[in-house]
């Protein structure tokens, strides 16, 4: 069956997680800590972040999380928070964070759409986030769809905002492709009926995702090769 779309992911695919995020998570641990070393300390264990090598591990929640699901998290240890408070607090901040392209994002997005792709976003990240965050690569107008676990259609691993993509675009789930870094977005993606591609930008390994996915990549940019190779293979 061809692909006729494709939905990706937004941290750990189309933006290389490490490079984007793990800078920001200890500098936003640290400044949540407000200099107590032992507290900064327990807000990593709880993220399940090293915050000595400034990097996430593959089981941290955080990577597939929603801010919601994180500040719930983290308030117990910050009684001067709110939940409400510190998801819109991490939401601001995750807006500005300094993202880094998995690959240059505006060739490969146009290449796609040149094959006559129908190209969308679900993350699990708020969608007025992922707006920005797209329209300072200058890619946003290149998507379809976007939405985050905040646009009313739920999160991943549920289904739910994948056929919302379907359902916005008229491609029936069986000619779409999730393509994602985490399990929750393979997970996800199967519930739906689409095919799913795993890519290696984020902190998930090539073993987590094997389970779960069609295919495993090194990276988006390889998308293109991999469906020509189907292209050819197909009886």
């Amino acid at each position: 069956m061809p692909i006729d779309a494709l939905l990706f992911d937004k941290d750990g695919t189309l933006f290389d997680f490490a490079a984007t995020w793990n800078s920001w998570s200890s500098n936003l641990i640290r400044a949540l800590a407000d200099g107590q070393g032992e507290l900064a300390q327990t807000l990593a264990q709880v993220l399940r972040f090293d915050l000595a090598a400034e990097v996430f591990h593959p089981d941290s929640f955080v990577i597939a999380g929603t801010n919601a699901e994180v500040a719930a998290a983290l308030c117990p240890h910050l009684p001067a928070w709110s939940a409400a408070e510190l998801a819109q607090f991490l939401e601001e901040s995750a807006a500005e964070a300094p993202v880094v392209e998995a690959v240059p994002l505006a060739a490969f997005l146009d290449g796609l759409r040149a094959q006559g792709l129908v190209l969308g976003v679900v993350t699990n990240d708020s969608e007025a986030s992922a707006f920005q965050q797209l329209d300072a690569v200058g890619v946003r107008d290149r998507f379809a769809f976007v939405a985050g676990y905040d646009s009313g259609y739920g999160a991943k691993p549920n289904p739910e905002p994948l056929l919302a993509f379907c359902a916005a675009t008229g491609v029936a789930p069986g000619h779409c492709a999730m393509v994602g870094d985490s399990t929750h977005d393979l997970q996800a993606g199967r519930a739906a009926g689409m095919k799913r591609i795993a890519v290696l930008t984020g902190p998930a390994q090539r073993r987590d995702l094997m389970p779960y996915a069609d295919v495993v990549l090194p990276n988006i940019g390889e998308i293109p090769r991999w469906m020509a190779q189907m292209t050819e293979n197909s009886p």
